[in-house]
């Protein structure tokens, strides 16, 4: 590729610079699109209801409570830390709302509010913690899930379980749907849009110092492909219930993390220091301040995951945070394509991850599948993804891109 030249947006431009990249182990999201596209192929076999509009609506609400913990996820993964409290905190997140709006009558809006920094302040803690004493991540968290739980059940007391209001705004996050079709059809022409937009500029900066850049061609067949999948995606909706507010909330905060994550001078930070803490130290990077805000992002990711997850079901429980949560989100944020190596990764890959996760949920239960079954075909995909990711890095340390 010669420096300030286009990348050629003629179909054999796009095959040669495809074959380059898997040859050197740069595989994108390509593996887990394709798990996901035979995932959907044999349970729509099995059962015709799995793509019905009903199914989809559903699987696109179901997403968000656990996607949205595995975005917080992904910053930390980014670092090659692992962040294993969230489970925890979004368990304490959903108490102190449940608490302060049930218990004490505290007003909806400041309750979320409080519940949502309570998640910021436990992530900062453990963040500064990490990065201070240098103790790695998934020891300080593993400390972090055993305070917040029994933080949790000590709010909770021993009534163990709070019932949320069913028509208040923490229950309408999940239930309220924008039922007129236009809704839909304007949130994917945005969504398309914004797309163009930020390629386009994009390639008019690396344009004016001369830096490789995409064709207007590649621009628009790109953006046209986002445009199918958005417009589909809505048609399918509207024939349900129209748009799910989880669903936009979700995707536009998967969307604004993404940009601060690739546009910004903090996201170059985190990936910097994905590739090398020390390294990342001798070009005077401020390793305690990036690793502190990446720990408070996570715990802030988690205490409104926790929130939808609480809306989902209108009630918190001892039992909030548990269970399978913490590895669901995990593995989600793994098998969209985040390395556990650190360095490499995007918010979307969360969003993908959790597709194929919980794409399997939904099949399994309506195909009537024992759960025990769920748990090993989830945890064959997971395995296959990190050998994905085990490979691909050996392959690009070949090619001296690791």
């Amino acid at each position: 590729m010669v420096k300030g030249k286009r990348f050629t947006g003629t179909v054999e431009g796009w095959v040669t610079v495809i074959r380059r990249k898997l040859s050197a182990g740069e595989l994108g999201s390509l593996p887990v699109v394709l798990v996901l596209a035979a995932i959907w192929i044999v349970f729509q076999s099995l059962n015709p209801n799995f793509l019905s509009p009903r199914n989809l609506s559903n699987l696109s609400v179901d997403i968000v409570g656990t996607g949205l913990i595995a975005v917080g996820i992904v910053f930390v993964l980014l670092l090659g830390e692992l962040d294993l409290s969230v489970g925890s905190i979004s368990g304490l997140a959903a108490a102190v709302f449940a608490v302060l709006n049930v218990n004490s009558g505290v007003p909806e809006w400041l309750a979320l509010v409080v519940a949502v920094l309570a998640g910021t302040v436990a992530g900062t803690v453990q963040g500064y913690s990490f990065a201070r004493t240098r103790v790695p991540a998934f020891v300080v968290t593993l400390a972090g899930l055993l305070t917040w739980n029994g933080l949790m059940l000590s709010i909770l007391g021993t009534s163990g379980t709070v019932n949320l209001d069913e028509n208040g705004l923490v229950a309408e996050l999940t239930s309220y749907y924008f039922t007129s079709d236009a809704v839909a059809y304007a949130v994917a022409a945005v969504g398309a849009g914004l797309v163009f937009l930020v390629a386009y500029q994009d390639r008019r900066r690396r344009q004016a110092v001369g830096m490789p850049h995409r064709s207007l061609g590649s621009i628009a067949t790109r953006t046209g492909v986002v445009a199918v999948i958005a417009f589909a995606a809505a048609y399918v909706l509207n024939r349900f219930q129209g748009l799910p507010l989880a669903l936009l909330i979700f995707l536009m905060m998967v969307a604004g993390l993404d940009l601060l994550l690739r546009r910004t001078h903090y996201g170059r930070q985190v990936y910097a220091l994905g590739g090398g803490v020390e390294a990342a130290r001798r070009a005077s990077l401020s390793v305690t301040r990036v690793q502190t805000a990446v720990l408070a992002i996570s715990g802030t990711m988690a205490a409104i995951g926790g929130l939808f997850l609480a809306s989902r079901i209108t009630s918190v429980s001892q039992s909030s945070g548990s269970g399978v949560l913490l590895l669901n989100a995990i593995a989600a944020a793994v098998i969209g394509g985040t390395s556990l190596f650190g360095g490499r990764g995007t918010t979307w890959s969360a969003v993908l991850g959790m597709l194929v996760i919980q794409s399997i949920a939904s099949g399994m239960a309506i195909t009537d599948t024992p759960a025990a079954v769920q748990f090993m075909i989830t945890g064959g995909v997971l395995f296959a993804a990190v050998v994905i990711d085990s490979l691909s890095r050996r392959s690009q340390e070949a090619h001296g891109r690791a």
